[in-house]
This record gives C-alpha cells, sequence and structure tokens, in this order.
C-alpha cells in the first residue's frame, strides 16, 4: 500500500505541542486552559493560555500573548475575570488578573521571589496565592521593611544584590539537612507561604497579607464556601527530612493565627502539586465536607491514592476508594456534593464518579488518558486527553453525556505522517500472572517478514503505561516508523491494576519484573515477523535500571540504550532526592542492607554485559544522579565491552518530558541512530 504520508521523525517533537489546566468557567460556556508550544529558535517554549467555546461554535482563540509563559488560568466566581501567573514582568511569576471581554492583563503582585497558584474568595474579592521566602525575609516582611520596587531600575538593582547575595551564601556552600537538591538546582532556605491580596488591580492597597509563618512548605490553598478559611497542606513536623511524605490537612485562619491541623500521621496527604486537576484537600459546596489525597506513610510509594473525606470541623477521615482498588490522582467536587476523580486502570486513565455513599461510575472513560479536567456547576466536564491517535486535545462532555472535541491541534500533522495504532496483547508471566502489553507494527507489516523488535520499559518503578501516554508518543511512533516493531507492556510493580499487583515489587527489583518483560517479548515473537537477532531494548529511570538488568542477565538484545537510570541502590540512595524510595522499596535500613541492594543493583552485573549499550543521561539530574551512569560507563570501559556515553548539559531527571526541545529531538534520534547500528531495521 502507498501512501503520501510520511513516518513519524525525531524532529516532529517541535511541532508537538500539548495541552494543560483545562479551566472551566463558572456558567460551564467557556474552557482557559494551557497550550505548550517548542519555540525551536530560542530553543525552549511558550506557554499561552487559550479559551474555547463548550458548544465548539466558534474556534478556541488565544487570551494571552504566549511571549512568555502563562499558566495556572483560574476563572472569578462571577466569570469575568481570569486570573492567572506569568513572567512576562521578569524571570520569577507574578499573579495578574484580566478581564474575559478584553483589555490588558493587570499585575496584582510584585514580590520578590516571585507569586503563584491564584484561588479566589467565593465573593470574588481576594486571592489567595503562595510566595516563598527565608525566615529573614519573614521576619523583615513582619515589620513592614519589604516594599515592592520603585520602578524598573530599582527592580534591576534588587536583581543585582540578590544575585550577588545568593554567590557569597554559596560559595562555599553549607548543607544542613535532606534532600538538599532537586530539579535541576539545590534547594535553598526558603520555602512557600499563603498570602491573601485584594483582587481589583485599582484598590487603594495592594500589599499582599501573608497568613502562614514559621517553618515549612505550603501548597496551593482552597478556600472555605463561606470565605472563613483556607484549606491546605504542609508538613506535619517542618523539622523531618522528606520531599515527598509527612504532609498533613490544615485549616488556615485569614487572621494569621496557628492553623489548625485536621488530618495527618499515619498517613500522608497530597498536596505539593501545583495547577491542573485538584490533588490539595477542598470542601464541598455545602462546606460540610473536606476531600483529600492521601496515602498510607507505611511503604507509601507503592501504595494506591486514595480519595478521603472528613468533616470540616475536624474528624477522622474515611476513605471512598478502597474498595476500588486503583489510585487516584486528582479530583474535584461536584454541584450535588459528589466527587469526580482520575483514575488509573488497565493502561487509561478515566474520570469517575465518587458519591460520598454508594458506588464508583465512569463518566468519561474510553482508550485515552485524561490528564487534567475541571467541572462545572451545570455538570458540564471539560478534560484534556492523551489518545493513541492524537497526544493532547481538549474535550466537552455535557451533562446528558454527550461529548464534544473542542481543538485539533495537531490535525495538520496528523495528516502528512503514518501513525501506528498500538494493538493490546495480554499474556501470562511464567508463575501464571496476566500482565497487559501493546505491540505497535511498522507501516506496512509482512507477518511473514522478520523486522527488529524495539522494547520500551517504564520507570517510576510503579508508572502505568498504556497506548495514548503523550510524552512517548513520539518515540514509540519513530520507531515504528523506522521500521521496528514497538512493544512496551506495564510489569509488575505497575499502578492501575490493583495494591497487590503494584506492591510486587517490594524486595525485589529487578528479579521480581524482569521475567514479565521478557515473557511478553517471547508473545510478540510468537506472533511471528520477530527477527530474534534484532532485538533492542530501552527505558529511562527506573527503565533504565530494567534496561540494564535485563542486559545483564539475558543474551538475547543486540542493542539497548539506558536512559537517566539508577544502577547502584547504594550510591543512588546516598545522592538523590528520592531517598525515600529505597527505605519504601526495600526492608531494613539501607546501611544495614548492603548486600542486599548490591544484588538488586545492575551495576553488579556488568562483567555479563555483552550488549552494545549506550548510556544517556542529564547532568543536573539530582533523581538519577549522574553518578550512577559514570560507574557503569568507567566498569564496562574497563572491561572492554561496547559502550557510549551521552551527558546532556542544564539538563534534569525530566529531559525527555520537558527538557530543550534541542536536546529531546537528539536523545530519540540517538537512541534510533544506536539501534539502526546495531540492529537495523531494512530500508526501502
Amino acid at each position: 500500500m502507498t501512501t503520501d504520508r510520511l513516518p513519524v521523525t525525531p524532529d516532529d517533537i517541535y511541532q508537538l505541542d500539548w495541552l494543560e489546566d483545562a479551566q472551566l468557567s463558572p456558567d460551564g460556556r467557556w474552557v482557559a486552559y494551557v497550550r505548550v508550544s517548542a519555540d525551536r529558535l530560542k530553543n525552549n517554549y511558550r506557554r499561552a493560555i487559550w479559551v474555547a467555546a463548550t458548544d465548539g461554535a466558534t474556534p478556541p482563540r488565544q487570551f494571552t500573548g504566549g511571549t512568555a509563559s502563562d499558566t495556572s488560568p483560574r476563572w472569578s466566581p462571577d466569570g469575568a475575570r481570569l486570573a492567572f501567573q506569568s513572567n512576562r514582568d521578569g524571570d520569577k511569576d507574578q499573579i495578574y488578573v484580566m478581564r474575559f471581554d478584553g483589555g490588558e492583563a493587570r499585575s496584582l503582585t510584585r514580590l520578590p521571589n516571585g507569586a503563584r497558584s491564584p484561588a479566589w474568595s467565593p465573593d470574588g474579592k481576594q486571592i489567595a496565592f503562595l510566595g516563598r521566602l527565608n525566615s529573614d525575609e519573614q521576619e523583615r516582611e513582619d515589620r513592614g521593611e519589604v516594599q515592592p520596587p520603585k520602578d524598573k531600575w530599582d527592580a534591576e538593582a534588587r536583581k543585582l544584590a540578590e544575585k550577588q547575595q545568593a554567590e557569597e551564601t554559596t560559595d562555599p556552600r553549607l548543607l544542613t539537612r535532606l534532600p538538599y537538591r532537586t530539579g535541576v538546582s539545590f534547594i535553598d532556605d526558603k520555602t512557600s507561604h499563603i498570602y491573601i491580596i485584594d483582587s481589583d488591580p485599582d484598590a487603594d492597597d495592594r500589599t499582599p497579607r501573608r497568613i502562614t509563618r514559621g517553618a515549612g512548605n505550603w501548597s496551593a490553598p482552597s478556600w472555605l464556601p463561606d470565605g472563613s478559611a483556607l484549606l491546605s497542606t504542609r508538613e506535619h513536623d517542618p523539622a523531618k527530612e522528606s520531599l515527598f511524605l509527612g504532609r498533613a490537612v490544615f485549616r488556615v485562619l485569614l487572621d494569621g493565627t496557628e492553623p489548625v491541623e485536621l488530618a495527618g500521621p499515619p498517613f500522608t496527604y497530597a498536596g505539593l502539586g501545583v495547577g491542573g486537576t485538584q490533588i490539595g484537600p477542598s470542601a464541598s459546596p455545602d462546606g460540610r465536607w473536606i476531600a483529600a489525597l492521601r496515602k498510607p506513610e507505611e511503604r507509601a510509594t507503592s501504595q494506591n491514592g486514595r480519595l478521603c473525606i472528613l468533616p470540616t470541623e475536624g474528624g477522622e477521615p474515611r476513605d471512598l476508594t478502597l474498595a476500588l482498588d486503583r489510585s487516584i490522582f486528582g479530583y474535584q467536587w461536584t454541584a450535588d456534593g459528589d466527587l469526580l476523580a482520575l483514575v488509573e486502570d488497565n493502561g487509561d486513565t478515566s474520570v469517575r464518579r465518587v458519591p460520598l455513599d454508594g458506588d464508583v461510575e465512569p463518566v468519561v472513560a474510553g482508550t485515552r488518558i485524561v490528564e487534567a479536567f475541571s467541572a462545572s456547576s451545570n455538570g458540564g466536564v471539560a478534560f484534556v486527553t492523551a489518545a493513541p491517535d492524537s497526544p493532547s486535545d481538549l474535550w466537552f462532555r455535557a451533562a446528558n453525556g454527550s461529548e464534544r472535541r473542542l481543538t485539533e491541534i495537531h490535525a495538520k500533522l496528523l495528516t502528512q505522517r503514518q501513525v501506528t495504532i498500538p494493538q493490546q496483547i495480554r499474556y501470562s508471566a511464567p508463575d501464571g500472572l496476566e500482565i497487559q502489553g501493546w505491540v505497535l507494527y511498522p507501516p506496512g507489516f509482512d507477518p511473514n517478514g522478520k523486522y527488529p523488535l524495539a522494547v520500551f520499559i517504564h520507570g517510576g518503578p510503579h508508572t502505568m503505561w498504556g497506548p495514548s501516554f503523550r510524552t512517548l508518543w513520539p518515540d514509540w511512533q519513530a520507531a515504528a516508523g523506522a521500521g521496528y516493531v514497538v512493544f512496551f507492556c506495564n510489569p509488575r510493580g505497575s499502578e492501575g491494576y490493583g495494591q497487590v499487583f503494584q506492591a510486587a515489587l517490594y524486595d525485589g527489583w529487578g528479579a521480581a519484573d524482569y521475567r514479565d518483560i521478557l515473557a511478553g517479548i517471547d508473545t510478540v515473537v510468537a506472533h511471528g515477523g520477530i527477527d530474534t537477532e534484532r532485538i533492542c531494548v530501552t527505558g529511562g529511570s527506573y527503565g533504565g535500571f530494567m534496561t540494564t538488568w535485563l542486559i545483564g542477565h539475558d543474551r538475547r538484545f543486540r542493542a539497548a540504550v539506558a536512559q537517566r537510570g539508577v544502577y547502584h541502590l547504594m550510591s543512588f540512595y546516598g545522592t538523590s532526592d528520592a531517598y525515600e524510595l529505597i527505605e519504601n522499596e526495600f526492608s531494613g535500613e539501607p546501611w544495614q542492607e548492603v548486600d542486599k541492594l548490591w544484588q538488586h543493583s545492575p551495576l553488579a552485573y556488568a562483567p555479563d554485559i555483552h550488549t552494545p549499550l549506550l548510556i544517556l543521561h542529564a547532568d543536573l539530574d539530582y533523581r538519577a544522579p549522574i553518578s550512577d551512569a559514570e560507574q557503569l560507563f568507567g566498569v564496562l570501559r574497563r572491561l572492554g565491552r561496547t559502550v557510549e556515553f551521552v551527558r546532556y548539559p542544564r539538563e534534569g531527571h525530566e529531559l525527555t518530558r520537558s527538557g530543550e526541545p534541542g536536546h529531546r529531538v537528539d536523545h530519540l534520534r540517538r537512541i534510533l541512530d544506536w539501534w539502526q547500528r546495531y540492529a537495523p531495521a531494512p530500508t526501502e
């Protein structure tokens, strides 16, 4: 079959925009959302706010300029204004307000350290938000000594002074707690606090008022319906050194008095995310209940996320989704007092209705991943999806259940490309456990032919992949377009298949799940069309771990690419910001279990690695630090094996998801080139 369409290539990453943070207007007629576009010339991203009519009568229109980073659109209660955060006037985000019927964006804040996560009060007169500052800045602010810049010259002078002070305090750098770095930078001494400001840019007093103080990081706030207080999460014990765990739910009083802890240990409560679907605590429309996401602190990294409620005045929380046995990743109250929740299940992410009493019911389902959603008072739901045939779009579901697609942001590109739809397979692991996987066949695939096989492995280690997984869409499509049969699966340990399945990696990284992957490869081979002498493998993070584990235990692979992987569990524990992962995933203290951690480290099996290996890693990866890659490369070089090592400057662990567009393109191109070198696909 001939076609004018070309295969997907790494360069298409420059054209693959995506959508974030869909927010329905109070009347349900409009959706505000963020569109992210790669700027090839500047090698970065633009984020602009767009709006779409839910009836589809008019095309979506760009609401903000997009020359800067405009994010977190939030409707005022009357729908007349949008608040959002932007760095348009400097290098730090501030809060802006813009009338929906037109006009210029007006800045509300000019905080030296920026402002984010706006939340309108129920009457629309105030906006709560987060700002960052350290203890000295808190004291000076309390004394009224902190004033916004008088003009741009004053702002520039302060910026230079701040830069000089930062250099002085980090040369040398004193470290007194863990973790001390995350993302692509070291953690400073500033923490997030909650402020309130008048929502009118022309108000006489535009000075924001901070209502939290002391140690601890507060998460994005939400208001009680009567406007009397805010809800947020913070560390139960700010002195405890944890990046992920130990968070509690608080009622934050507007007068700045001591917040009231409503729920805490032995559970940890979500709330650190910013923007998008609600993950922090929020109150029901009638003010009687507070909903929150939580996990047991014990072995938290492999626990399902639970949706719970508790009385607003305090009381014992009650889990609503235990019987569902799936993780919840976001939620929102409906106008009638039920909850809508994001649920991962068997490779898809859906929106489901969760009554306070009763059975969970699907609302938005199908073969797709819902990445964000919001609901309006009239029963409508706006949602951003990734699907096998379209990596990102905005949809609207009306109260009667009908759905309407509001965007087709890749319509032009998709008419020019050959897109392969993944085919589901289910197969048995050696112990009989059912595993779900997917196969993408290259265009024109002939089952009587002999094609190379490319195996992709997910990270996490508890991530769930599916045929709609957006950030891997270009990788899978480009590999299939280059002539490879693509296979990926969700081995034991993955979310989306229940608590027992997810916890099956405990004390067993590598050993517990690699047979699931090998059984999937055998299943694909049995279906026909595979050249068993040309099998390739790759994965990132824990997928990098599994890539090197597989080639250290099995000789069938002809080429491997390990991306930002973990290869030595003891050194990972000592250098990563996610050291709690080891504490949660293995029994015993790490220093007491050195032999066990070595036995579960791919580096221990480096002498058995004979597969040509390409190691890709980011210089500033503080989740899976590059020291692990350095060790693996050094050992394999000393052993005389075929290995190359590529380091990406300025990048962290999110390189393949949100790194510089040029680096993302280069990264994918190197994977395909490595496979073509050692396990080439046929060329016409």
